[in-house]
C-alpha cells in the first residue's frame, strides 16, 4: 500500500501544483523554458504513474475489503463509464459541442470514471487510488474554472461533425475496453 500512497502524492501532486502554486509554476516554467518543464513533469509523472501501477498491482493481491458492491453496481459503472470516455474523447477532438459546453471535459471525464469505480470496487487500494483521483478531479476542475473567469476564457461553438466524432470515438473506446482491453490490461473483464 505505501508505493501506491507513494504513487499517488507523487503523481497528484505534481498534477496539483498549478491549484496550489500557480505563481511558482509560471516562474519555473519561465526558468526552465517550456521543453525543459514539460520533460521533467512528463519525468515525474511518469514516475508517479509507474508507482501507482506496481503499488496498485501488489495491494490487489492481499485486498483489504471494505465492502462488496452489489452486482448490479457493475452495470451502473459500465454506463458511468460509457460517458466518461466520450468525455475524454471530447477533450481531444477539436471543434465539438460537447467541449463548449462542458468547458473540460477531461476532468469530468475523471471525476466519473472514479465515481463509476468507486461503485463496483470496495477495497482499501480501489478507495484510495478512485477517491484519490476522484478528489483531485474536482479540485482541479474548481481551479480551473476560476482561471477562465479571471482570464475571461470563452469556449467555441462546436460543430456538429466535431461532437459526432467525440462520441463515436468514446464509445468506440469504450466497447473495446468493456469487452476486451480491460481484461487483458487489469485482468477484469467488466461484462464477462
Amino acid at each position: 500500500m505505501t508505493l501506491l500512497i507513494l504513487g499517488l502524492l507523487l503523481f497528484l501532486g505534481l498534477h496539483s501544483v498549478r491549484i496550489v502554486a500557480d505563481g511558482w509554476r509560471s516562474a519555473q516554467l519561465a526558468r526552465l523554458g517550456e521543453q525543459r518543464w514539460k520533460g521533467v513533469y512528463s519525468l515525474v509523472a511518469f514516475v508517479g504513474l509507474g508507482l501507482i501501477i506496481w503499488g496498485y498491482g501488489l495491494a490487489r493481491q492481499q485486498p483489504q475489503v471494505l465492502w462488496t458492491p452489489p452486482m448490479g453496481m457493475r452495470h451502473a459503472s459500465g454506463l458511468l463509464m460509457l460517458f466518461s470516455l466520450i468525455l475524454l474523447a471530447a477533450a481531444n477532438v477539436p471543434r465539438n459541442r460537447i467541449k463548449t459546453v462542458v468547458h473540460h471535459p477531461m476532468l469530468l471525464g475523471t471525476q466519473l470514471w472514479a465515481v463509476a469505480h468507486l461503485l463496483a470496487n470496495g477495497n482499501v487500494a480501489d478507495v484510495l487510488l478512485f477517491g484519490g483521483f476522484l478528489i483531485w478531479s474536482l479540485a482541479d476542475l474548481r481551479s480551473a474554472l476560476r482561471r477562465d473567469r479571471a482570464a475571461g476564457v470563452a469556449y467555441e461553438g462546436g460543430t456538429a461533425q466535431g461532437t459526432v466524432i467525440a462520441i463515436v470515438a468514446g464509445c468506440a473506446l469504450w466497447l473495446l475496453l468493456a469487452f476486451w482491453l480491460h481484461g487483458v490490461l487489469f485482468g477484469v473483464r467488466p461484462f464477462g
